[in-house]
């Protein structure tokens, strides 16, 4: 062959090779300003072909094996609307040049609410508030979407999961407390702009960041150069849990010189909300600096400071809330005509937080995170007693004085109370005690002050005073993450982590109401014969009848240790047809409490440590993503993983003594779940399936109890700390989510669950307290088949979207609710319910009235109609200014989200008594849901 000829077949191949390789680029530029935007996720749609954009904006497709022909391509970016761009590949090289991305001012709106939500109604210890999910995102599944937008303002939880069950990460650092398990959402309430950049993982599907939970994974990055340049002034208003809004955001993107900044500040106000008393204050600062050092490292420091108060609302009976309405609230009163809440929650925890992202390579990266939390959360109420302690003739010694229950809707002082006798009502007393309720029924601020000053005038101590339940935390989180991609189809995830809690618990003595001190015993310990009084009602037998004033701590003093090591590691594979995950994690956690008052109902058993707690935790979860076709996808995962407890319910009395819960384990886990989507360019759906299995959990609560057996004693009431151990908890059900964009302005959309979450097991039930001389166990506890209670679990939607070229749009959905249950007593299911107070089995025990008297209490259904709406104008100087409206329980529904069965009557006959009675004085407690309220907003971004 001449040298002529193998330089032409030379160049044919050449030719044909390079004309097969097909490119396709552009850059991605925000609508607004012509910036170019970074990590947006770009693909073909159908295809298994997608990248992401680089720090100026630009992406490219270069591959031989790009479909030709009409494709579409998808742009994807938090925030903005989502890009659908018809293109046609063919064997040239094709070059898009800018591609403007508009601001998604639908989400942004969606977004500020219900991170207020969360902000604002998971912040209560008390009841089921925070029984609410920590799967409260705003992301593209329809289904999730109404779950986060429209459910949950009753309460709703996907999958029946509390927010223990889902991880919180700020920066890859995981928020959720030692505690209780939860995300403490005020620490960072209030930074709405700065919450956008969210990654979130559904359910057990993979994260990069955590081995995860059950509710899912969603790691909220608050890094400077995430976010885009610009800033935000806004204002709210609205009739919910606050009134007003103000707020402002600067964010500078990443400079020239490597630095990038993030600064944000906000206020909320309300003298109340729309409870009756619920006061609200509370302050946010965020700043945010990041320094790009070189290539391969750049730090990047975050802190935030949110102090907040917020007054409680009281959970009411049936009978008050016939009297008083459902925004009426207990628990405040006037002073000097100013309204004032005796039950406020004030939290005051500032979070430091150092990141290092280091690059080892192209496939390397490793982030290490150090964060530091500490300051206090402290929750007041009122605390009454003995004025004080004399010694009599005969030698023994007694409390002088002593005040009365001063909640206004204490059982005394309603008419049940004085119609309890059927044989002999008291009318006359009944009618003065509802006319005096309904026309005041409030603290009375003024007699709190006059009972202290006569007290003091006649040489006694305060009567009534405000303590405050404090929990002084210092808590150190450290991480270190790794991402190796070990080619295009294998990215390994890995992270070793260390968290450390030191946590003060004690009561603070914070308004003494006009006193001079305040004596430190236990007014209401029974002692014996023999010492009436004495070392038992102490709280501190290292200091007798202490007088305590203002700031002091009294009752109760202990600290908490804690301490969890943390490895995970994922791999995660990703074909044409199908992408798979498989992940494992070990832990290793340690509980120890230090009591620094010695007791005096437990002298030998609450000064000092306690023994060492010590659990060996393990997970492995896998899961996969059949793709059919492109339209067509399975998704399958599971997971066996065990759980420590939460340091809450370890120690069964923690505020007196070391006594940990007996028999304390683990909990085990196995879930699975099951979904087949569909996604075509009009109509996207998703249904799924899901079962899990809780075995071995174990709950603590508090509460007085009337109608106990087997004292040994004659008295049948006491405040008791009750232990479940052994519960088994089942949560099975259906998710679907479809909605179909009927045209280019309008969509269509709908969503309903179907679940069923029961006890599947009849744990074992005892009771301690400081008026018994040893635990009372009470054995099994008969829930098998009873539902967990926290919202409805069943929900279902229909709505519709307006989107209009000329930027506004307006939405409506109208939501349906039904299987929400009262939550029971544990003790009423056990023998003691058919037992006397001398132990020996009731006479008058009914068997068929029994069963009706435990009978879960199923709340009725209901119908809420929500609507939002809004409007944004494009300004001269790439200013936006825009405003939206949103409408909840239009048609002002009421309803219950949720509540309790007392358990003051313990066993059948004081319980057959009182649900006898035309009104009972111990019914269940409610939650009711707000009325018709709004949200108002308006802002200015630049």
């Amino acid at each position: 062959m001449s040298r002529v000829n193998f330089l032409l077949l030379l160049g044919h191949f050449v030719c044909f090779n390079i004309s097969a390789q097909i490119t396709l680029e552009g850059v991605v530029v925000a609508a607004s300003s012509y910036e170019n935007i970074e990590n947006v996720k770009v693909s073909i749609e159908g295809t298994t072909f997608n990248t992401l954009t680089d720090i100026n904006g630009h992406f490219i497709f270069s591959n031989e094996n790009l479909p030709s022909g009409n494709q579409v391509l998808l742009f994807l970016k938090p925030g903005y609307n989502l890009l659908r761009l018809p293109v046609i590949i063919n064997d040239e090289y094709k070059d898009l040049d800018l591609i403007p991305l508009q601001i998604d001012m639908f989400r942004e709106q969606t977004m500020i609410g219900i991170i207020s939500l969360s902000d604002t109604e998971l912040s209560e210890d008390e009841g089921s508030i925070e029984s609410i999910s920590g799967l409260l995102q705003a992301t593209r599944d329809v289904f999730l979407n109404a779950a986060a937008f429209d459910f949950s303002a009753t309460f709703f939880r996907p999958r029946g999961f509390d927010s223990e069950h889902g991880k919180l990460l700020i920066n890859g650092i995981e928020m959720n407390k030692l505690f209780n398990g939860r995300p403490q959402w005020g620490n960072w309430g209030g930074l709405n702009d700065v919450q956008r950049n969210q990654v979130f993982s559904m359910g057990l599907t993979s994260s990069e960041v955590s081995f995860g939970g059950l509710a899912g994974t969603t790691n909220i990055i608050m890094r400077a150069s995430a976010f885009s340049k610009g800033g935000r002034v806004s204002y709210a208003a609205a009739n919910r849990s606050y009134k007003g809004r103000i707020m402002g955001t600067y964010n500078s993107g990443e400079m020239s010189n490597g630095w990038a900044y993030s600064v944000s500040a906000s206020r909320r106000f309300a003298e109340e909300g729309y409870n009756d008393g619920s006061l609200y204050d509370a302050n946010a600062l965020f700043i945010s600096v990041g320094k790009k050092i070189n290539e391969n490292h750049s730090l990047n420091f975050t802190g935030f400071y949110t102090p907040n108060i917020r007054g409680k609302s009281s959970a009411n009976t049936q009978e008050v809330f016939d009297l008083k309405g459902r925004r009426y609230n207990s628990f405040w009163g006037y002073q000097d005509e100013e309204i004032r809440n005796s039950r406020t929650r004030e939290i005051k925890e500032p979070v430091l937080m150092l990141n290092h992202f280091w690059e080892v390579t192209n496939k390397i990266q490793i982030n290490n995170n150090l964060s530091y939390q500490f300051g206090k959360i402290g929750n007041s109420r009122i605390d009454f007693g003995g004025t004080r302690l004399v010694t009599q003739p005969d030698g023994q010694e007694s409390f002088i004085g002593g005040g009365s229950n001063p909640d206004p809707a204490y059982y005394q002082k309603l008419p049940s109370y004085f119609l309890r006798n059927p044989r002999n009502p008291n009318y006359v007393s009944a009618y003065i005690a509802q006319q005096e309720f309904q026309q005041d029924g409030q603290l009375d601020w003024k007699a709190l002050y006059s009972a202290n000053r006569t007290s003091v005038a006649n040489g006694g101590n305060a009567i009534y005073v405000i303590a405050e339940d404090r929990n002084d935390d210092t808590q150190v989180w450290m991480n270190s993450i790794l991402s190796y991609t070990l080619n295009e189809s294998v990215i390994i995830n890995g992270k070793l982590s260390y968290n450390n809690l030191k946590s003060e618990n004690f009561s603070s003595l914070k308004d003494l109401l006009g006193g001079s001190g305040y004596l430190d015993v236990d007014f209401f310990a029974e002692g014996d014969a023999e010492n009436p009084v004495g070392d038992i009602a102490q709280s501190d037998l290292q200091n007798r009848n202490r007088i305590a004033t203002e700031g002091e701590r009294f009752k109760y003093n202990f600290n908490l240790s804690a301490g969890v090591t943390e490895g995970f590691v994922q791999a995660q594979f990703k074909y044409s047809k199908i992408d798979f995950y498989v992940a494992g994690n070990l832990s290793q956690t340690s509980y120890q409490r230090t009591g620094l008052f010695q007791n005096g109902s437990f002298p030998d058993n609450s000064l000092g440590k306690s023994e060492m707690l010590s659990f060996t935790n393990y997970g492995l979860k896998t899961g996969a993503t059949y793709k059919i076709t492109g339209r067509h996808l399975i998704d399958f995962n599971a997971a066996y993983f065990s759980k420590a407890p939460n340091l809450r319910n370890s120690f069964s009395n923690s505020r007196q003594n070391n006594d940990v819960v007996v028999g304390l384990g683990s909990e085990k886990i196995q879930s699975a779940d099951m979904s087949y989507m569909y996604r075509a360019p009009h109509l996207k759906a998703r249904l799924t399936g899901y079962f899990t299995q809780i075995n071995d959990a174990t709950e603590i609560s508090f509460y007085y109890a009337d109608g106990l057996s087997g004292l040994g004693r004659n008295s049948t009431t006491a405040f008791v700390q009750e232990v479940l151990s052994g519960i088994d908890k089942q949560h099975v059900g259906l998710e679907l989510g479809v909605e179909s964009q009927i045209t280019t302005t309008i969509k269509l959309k709908g969503a309903a669950a179907l679940g069923q979450f029961t006890y599947s097991s009849n744990p074992n039930l005892y009771l301690t307290s400081d008026d018994f001389d040893e635990v009372v166990n009470y054995g099994t506890s008969y829930l098998k088949n009873y539902r967990i209670a926290g919202g409805p679990q069943r929900a279902a939607q229909l709505g519709f979207e307006y989107r209009d070229p000329g930027f506004w749009w307006f939405g409506t959905t109208v939501n349906f609710f039904s299987h929400a249950f009262a939550d029971v007593s544990p003790l009423t299911r056990t023998s003691n319910f058919l037992t006397d107070s001398d132990g020996l089995p009731l006479l008058d025990y009914e068997q068929d009235v029994a069963r009706s008297l435990l009978k879960q209490e199923q709340f009725d259904d209901y119908i809420l109609v929500n609507a939002i709406g809004g409007k944004s104008w494009l300004l001269e100087g790439g200013y936006y200014l825009g405003f939206f409206v949103s409408l909840n329980n239009i048609f002002d529904v009421l309803y219950k989200t949720g509540g309790f069965e007392q358990s003051r009557n313990a066993n059948f006959r004081t319980l057959k008594e009182d649900r006898e009675r035309d009104q009972p004085i111990f019914g269940s407690r409610y939650w009711f849901g707000n009325g018709a309220t709004y949200y108002a907003n308006i802002y200015v971004r630049f």
